[in-house]
């Protein structure tokens, strides 16, 4: 990731630490309004740990379903 890159929450000018493809980002239903610049989405520490959490479910769901 490119030193100085914010993250893509609209309103957040926090750094960003994390980045997620996209299509992952848009699959887990986090309420947070994304300025999505090509593939991926650029996330601060802590819109991060909110997609993290709630990606977290959707993943254990997942694995349910296919058990």
């Amino acid at each position: 990731m490119k030193k100085g890159t914010h993250c893509s929450v609209r309103g957040c000018e926090a750094h960003a630490v994390k980045s997620v493809s996209l299509k992952d980002f848009k699959s887990v239903d986090t309420g947070l309004d994304v300025e999505a610049e090509g593939r991926r989405v650029y996330l601060c520490k802590e819109h991060y740990k909110i997609y993290k959490k709630l990606a977290k479910k959707v993943k254990r769901l997942e694995r349910w379903r296919w058990a």
